[in-house]
């Protein structure tokens, strides 16, 4: 068995194909014993990438754009929440987007991620960061949760399964992120392109296995829920809940593919607030490597049925 290091972000719903593709065999099926870690910090998972102490992760894509930039090796192999599956989410004395003058957002990163969302939204209803709002870096979704009820932070995106669990028990939800931006890749499948492309042993196996996971959740609402409600530890009603959610509106790729527009979208809300000088590349495009991926599709192609 080949070992592989994937890092991923906490215990959210992003993490729903590698979930599924370890519990359902796929990754064992193609020789490989994927150790999936997780870490409460974006930025942990992007460092672990870099360094070498994880050879694949579901991380940030504005970190691979930023990291390409300046001079790095970070490269998008893969798609994963490639649609908005936040509500932005306040606390209960918070009823419109003016009450939010003086507060505190909470935001994975300043540096990248949910920030620059944050500013887009807040900044289309007249409030400008920081002069109207301060952000605070606290971590992913899970964190963000708790620290909104205990009051330590008065707003923050939520993602689903966890926005219905909010507005269910009082929290507001003041917008749906979604609506105004349709396409917005958040997170993505990301590989140093150095141990990729040394290592078509490793990556031929695990993108097959990842393209299978995907077609899977698609196909499998039932079955997809109480892996989600054993890794997530979410109830039964809210895995259900994600997962209509998340394929109606195709928020993970059916095909496992990162997605030219979203990433493109992304590029344009992060220059509004981080402009990258003298951007060595042109297109969304430039910081997606699909061969991995179209290989792997090639490799599970039906056969075609014998003529003669």
């Amino acid at each position: 068995m080949q070992k592989l290091v994937f890092a991923a972000v906490s215990r959210n719903y992003f993490n729903m194909p590698v979930w599924i593709a370890e519990h359902r065999g796929m990754f064992a099926d193609e020789g490989l014993d994927v150790v999936i870690e997780l870490y409460e910090g974006v930025d942990e998972v992007t460092n672990r990438l870099r360094d070498g102490r994880a050879q694949l992760a579901y991380g940030i894509t504005e970190h691979v754009i930023l990291d390409s930039e300046a001079g790095g090796f970070l490269e998008i192999i893969g798609g994963n929440v490639n649609r908005l599956p936040f509500s932005f989410v306040t606390g209960k004395a918070i009823k419109t987007f003016a009450d939010l003058r003086g507060k505190t957002v909470g935001v994975s990163s300043l540096d990248a991620g949910s920030s620059s969302l944050v500013m887009k939204l807040l900044s289309a209803r007249g409030l400008e960061y920081p002069r109207d709002y301060k952000m605070r870096a606290v971590g992913p979704i899970l964190a963000r949760w708790e620290l909104l009820q205990s009051g330590e932070i008065d707003a923050g995106l939520q993602g689903a399964p966890l926005n219905y669990m909010a507005v269910d028990q009082g929290f507001p939800s003041l917008c749906e992120p979604r609506q105004e931006v349709p396409y917005f890749q958040f997170t993505s499948l990301n590989a140093d392109s150095r141990w990729a492309a040394a290592n078509d042993a490793i990556m031929q196996p695990f993108m097959r296995a990842f393209v299978r996971a995907h077609g899977w959740f698609f196909a499998n609402r039932d079955a997809v829920t109480p892996i989600a409600m054993t890794e997530t530890g979410i109830t039964e009603n809210y895995a259900l809940r994600a997962w209509d959610e998340y394929t109606a509106d195709e928020i993970f790729p059916r095909d496992g593919d990162a997605n030219t527009a979203a990433v493109q979208a992304l590029i344009e809300i992060s220059s509004l607030i981080r402009a990258v000088p003298n951007r060595v590349k042109s297109s969304a495009d430039d910081y997606i490597n699909r061969d991995y991926l179209d290989a792997a599709r090639k490799q599970l192609e039906p056969m075609p049925a014998h003529k003669g």
